[in-house]
């Protein structure tokens, strides 16, 4: 059995409790809480308190292959060595996969794209995370996951489109096609840079901070509202000619997240984003607004 894409990329808490008490159906939550600066305070956390029954999906070794100076700070892995880490995670082609952090969606929204990209579309993001889910009234569970048989996921025909840096590098200034990067605008500008080696962004770029997807307590804004917000951005353009980028492909996956939830499904992710861009000799650079 295959499981149908869900009507949207979001699920809510008390959704997400009455699945998880039908054993009728299958859901399987992954815990994708990270930290840029401390890449083993997730595990800490999910040890600490997790949704009962969850696994974890570290960004690092669970979502990323290995670097090579060249492909970016979180290159993708292959699809087929992604499809085989979820099958051992436990995740059938019919199970509802539901991603969550603590960081209103940022590392979330990364394995709810890479499973579509697997061809997945039964996939949802926790709206407003485990602080959502604990302000309910959920209960946590501590230490390791538990053990789960390993599952039947498989790869099917691809959901999401990634593309790489010559694509992306053909494309400047042609066409009507709009590179959307999603770091914060002080990043985007060329200032304050501590992450990559050099400060600025794609020549052409707009620039969309991914927090401003986000509502006052934490969860996404409103369909309508994000509708409204990213169609002024666009500037009359579809969906399918943008390109989501951040710092290495994280999250960019963000804003591919809200485009999801506004109805404009269909845009790109440029998965290497800056920090492949800027790796590259003599790749163009630009600074300011």
């Amino acid at each position: 059995m295959t499981a149908a894409a869900t009507t949207s990329p979001l699920i809510s808490v008390d959704t997400l409790r009455a699945r998880l008490a039908d054993p009728s159906v299958r859901t399987l939550v992954c815990d994708c809480r990270f930290d840029l600066a401390d890449t083993a305070a997730g595990e800490r956390a999910f040890a600490a308190g997790h949704v009962p029954g969850a696994v974890y999906l570290h960004l690092d070794s669970d979502m990323s292959a290995a670097k090579t100076g060249l492909n970016g700070r979180h290159p993708l892995p292959s699809r087929e060595a992604f499809a085989a880490h979820m099958a051992q995670r436990g995740a059938h082609n019919d199970t509802l996969v539901v991603a969550l952090d603590s960081t209103g969606g940022m590392y979330a929204a990364r394995l709810w794209w890479m499973l579509g990209w697997a061809g997945h579309g039964a996939a949802a993001v926790l709206d407003g995370g485990l602080q959502a889910w604990t302000a309910a009234g959920g209960s946590l569970q501590t230490g390791a996951a538990d053990v789960r048989p390993v599952g039947n996921f498989t790869l099917r025909p691809p959901l999401q489109t990634a593309l790489d840096h010559a694509a992306i590098a053909q494309g400047l200034g042609r066409g009507r096609r709009l590179v959307v990067d999603a770091r914060a605008p002080d990043r985007f500008r060329g200032e304050n840079e501590t992450l990559d080696p050099i400060g600025g962004h794609i020549p052409g770029a707009a620039n969309r901070f991914f927090r401003d997807n986000l509502a006052a307590d934490g969860g996404f804004k409103p369909a309508a509202q994000l509708n409204a917000e990213w169609r002024a951005l666009m500037a009359g353009r579809s969906p399918g000619e943008l390109v989501m980028q951040c710092g290495s492909g994280v999250t960019a996956c963000h804003n591919l997240l809200a485009l999801a939830v506004a109805g404009l499904g269909g845009a790109a992710l440029y998965s290497g984003s800056w920090s492949e861009w800027c790796a590259q000799p003599g790749a163009p650079v630009a600074t300011g607004a």
